[in-house]
């Protein structure tokens, strides 16, 4: 049985716990945190996905945001939770959104 047949329930279509409203309202609450933890203007871009990790000592799911300010500089960070577990607190401090920049040159697999 997979991994999201097992949230959803049994018998429940592989996929449809992370594509059914309470994900998708998750999602849309993650950007809507992160415009305003970052002072993000409603045309900057903001990503969230669920991904789901092998690594050894990592969650089974974790959740990646990336948002790209008005200059183009890609920032980024991760949550190790399901989108739908991640609450405001999870977000880093505004204070560090220099720090989550993506350096030039830096290739990143999860944005």
């Amino acid at each position: 049985m997979s991994l999201w047949a097992d949230a959803a329930g049994p018998g429940a279509r592989f996929g449809a716990a992370r594509n059914g409203p309470a994900h998708l309202e998750a999602v849309e609450r993650l950007k809507e945190w992160s415009r305003g933890r970052f002072a993000l203007r409603d045309d900057d871009t903001v990503l969230v996905a669920q991904i789901a990790s092998a690594q050894p000592g990592f969650p089974p799911l974790e959740t990646s945001v990336a948002f790209w300010t008005a200059d183009g500089t890609r920032h980024h960070f991760r949550v190790f939770k399901p989108v739908e577990g991640v609450v405001e607190d999870d977000l880093p401090p505004a204070w560090l959104r220099d720090s989550l920049a993506l350096s030039e040159g830096v290739e990143c697999a999860c944005c």
